[in-house]
């Protein structure tokens, strides 16, 4: 059984990555509705929630089916973060995660996110600072270095977890690499296998089917995988997983009615929590991944981005679902 704190989360648990832009409630129901067991917050900026800046306090709305739920924060300066995490602690979610993973220039740039890689005694002093301050257990997300010189994320897990962090999750690149290349998982299980350390790992990166996760999990020991852009359009992927863990066998590829039924669940949740035109336009970003690999699909994709309202998106998920489940049968 793995364990955060005292949050039980089964054997090998499937985490929902805290995407900006992507983990908000409306795709954290559906992805908690398609296995997820533990789901964060998008990542969330310790100086929005300082300032009260509706956009941050808003990404701090939490649900009780989603537990366990984590809030996520980042910034660069001690204090703030502080700030935040009490203010964060207050919505009462089940742990704080820190962000010191974040490469985008935004971020890293002013200093959070991976910038931090480059300064370990303040990435030290700072979540520190933040386990003392709330009852929370507090988890860290990060990276294996800033460069590939300096992949110190050995040495880092061993100081944060001296410093009473409950659990790490690595993303298997580096600062600079962003998003690109493969990801190198063997310095995550150097981790994993290191006898002092006694917290929970999670790897993440490039794990996008079930034989990938259950060759990652048999390759590299980690406790649990944390899954970010393969649940985007395919928020079902949670439950494929553990099916084929489980069983060995492959889930067969949900079907037009399957996809339209779950994308219809993420409409109506997005409008539901950001209203009726805000949620419609949120939305548009997400359905073309719903549909991919759909042969002629393009014309339905257009007409479902510039949709307005929350009858048309209906209208032509009732016709998508008709004319594809006829041409697909």
């Amino acid at each position: 059984m793995v364990k955060i704190g005292n949050i039980e989360l089964g054997d090998f648990p499937l985490l929902l990555a805290p995407m900006e832009d992507v983990s908000d409630p409306p795709f954290r129901a559906v992805c908690k509705a398609g296995g997820a067991d533990l789901m964060y917050t998008e990542f969330i900026s310790s100086e929005g929630l300082i300032r009260d800046a509706a956009k941050s306090r808003q990404k701090l709305d939490i649900f009780e089916y989603e537990r366990p739920i984590g809030i996520q924060l980042f910034g660069g300066d001690i204090g703030n973060m502080v700030g935040s995490a009490e203010i964060a602690t207050a919505v009462n979610p089940d742990l704080i995660d820190i962000n010191y993973g974040c490469p985008v220039k935004a971020v890293a740039c002013r200093g959070a996110g991976a910038a931090l890689l480059q300064d370990i005694p303040k990435m030290v002093k700072m979540t520190a600072e933040i386990v003392k301050c709330t009852h929370l257990p507090v988890t860290v997300k990060t990276r294996l270095g800033w460069d590939d010189k300096t992949k110190n994320i050995t040495e880092v897990a061993e100081r944060l977890q001296d410093i009473g962090i409950k659990a790490l999750t690595v993303h298997g690149r580096t600062r600079v690499q962003m998003y690109k290349g493969e990801a190198d998982w063997t310095l995550i299980a150097a981790i994993k296998n290191n006898p002092r350390i006694k917290i929970p790992i999670f790897g993440n990166g490039d794990v996008d089917s079930p034989q990938k996760a259950l060759e990652y999990k048999n390759k590299y020991g980690v406790d649990g995988i944390m899954i970010g852009r393969a649940s985007i359009g395919a928020p079902w992927v949670f439950n494929e997983i553990k099916h084929y863990l489980k069983t060995g066998e492959i889930l067969p590829s949900p079907g037009i009615a399957e996809r339209v039924r779950v994308c219809r669940e993420h409409v109506n949740f997005s409008i539901r929590w950001k209203g009726d035109r805000l949620g419609v336009f949120e939305m548009r970003r997400h359905y073309g991944n719903y549909f991919k690999s759909i042969p002629d699909f393009k014309p339905y994709r257009s007409r479902l981005v510039e949709a307005d309202t929350d009858v048309e998106v209906h209208a032509i998920l009732d016709e998508i679902n008709e004319v594809f489940a006829f041409q697909l049968a």
